[in-house]
C-alpha cells in the first residue's frame, strides 16, 4: 500500500471510530460526549476529503476502496452502540438503529458472498446519502446526550412556541431521533436495491 494523504485520512477514520467509544472510558460527561462529537465530526469530514482527493490527485487505490467502506460502517455502529446506551435504550432510537445495523450487516454479507462480483453492486447516490443522514443524525444526537448532563439554561419559549418544560438537550434528542429515523428509511431503501440488484447472481445453475 502507498500511504498517500486520501489513504492515510480513511486509515485515521477507522482509528477514530473505536475512539469515538474510547472517550466515555477515559473522560468524564459531558466532556466525553462532546469530545466524542468532535471526534466524530472530524472523521466524518475526512469520509469527504479522501476520496475527493484520490479523485483529484488521480490517487485512486484498491487499498483505499476496500477500506472507506469499513471505515464508514466502524464509525456508524460504534456510535449507535454508544449512543442507544447513554439514551437508555430509547425505544424510538432503538427501531431505527437495529434497521441501520442489519443493513449493514446484510450488505456487508451480502457483498462477501458475492466476492469478485461485489464490484457490479455500484455505490449510488442515494447511498451516500443515506451515509450523510447517518452521519449528521449521530452527531446531533451525540449533541443531545452531552445537553443532558449540563445545567443549560432552557430556551425562552414565549416567542418561538415551545412548550413549556423543553430543554436544548430535549430539542437537539428529537432533532436527532427524526434524523436517524431519515437515516433509517434511506438505509432501507438502498439495501433492498442491493439486494434487488444480486437476485440474478443468487440464482442457482439450472
Amino acid at each position: 500500500m502507498v500511504w498517500t494523504l486520501p489513504n492515510t485520512l480513511t486509515v485515521l477514520r477507522l482509528l477514530a471510530a473505536p475512539g469515538v467509544a474510547i472517550m466515555f472510558l477515559y473522560f468524564t460527561r459531558p466532556w466525553a460526549d462532546f469530545l466524542a462529537l468532535t471526534l466524530f465530526i472530524g472523521a466524518a469530514i475526512t469520509d469527504y476529503f479522501d476520496g475527493y482527493l484520490a479523485r483529484l490527485w488521480k490517487q485512486e487505490s484498491r487499498f483505499g476502496a476496500m477500506l472507506d467502506p469499513i471505515a464508514d460502517k466502524a464509525m456508524v455502529v460504534i456510535a449507535i452502540m454508544v449512543i442507544t446506551g447513554y439514551n437508555g435504550m430509547n425505544p424510538w432510537l432503538i427501531l431505527p438503529a437495529t434497521v441501520i445495523l442489519f443493513r449493514e450487516v446484510f450488505v456487508s454479507g451480502l457483498r462477501e458472498y458475492l466476492g469478485s462480483k461485489a464490484g457490479l453492486l455500484k455505490v449510488t447516490k442515494l447511498a451516500k446519502w443515506k451515509t450523510t443522514a447517518q452521519m449528521v443524525a449521530i452527531a446531533v444526537l451525540f449533541l443531545g446526550t452531552g445537553l443532558a448532563v449540563m445545567d443549560v439554561p432552557p430556551p425562552r419559549v414565549g416567542r418561538v412556541g415551545l412548550p413549556p418544560g423543553t430543554t436544548w438537550a430535549g430539542l437537539a434528542t428529537w432533532a436527532g431521533l427524526f434524523l436517524i429515523w431519515v437515516a433509517a428509511i434511506l438505509t432501507a431503501i438502498t439495501g433492498w436495491d442491493y439486494f434487488r440488484k444480486s437476485l440474478p447472481f443468487l440464482k442457482d445453475a439450472p
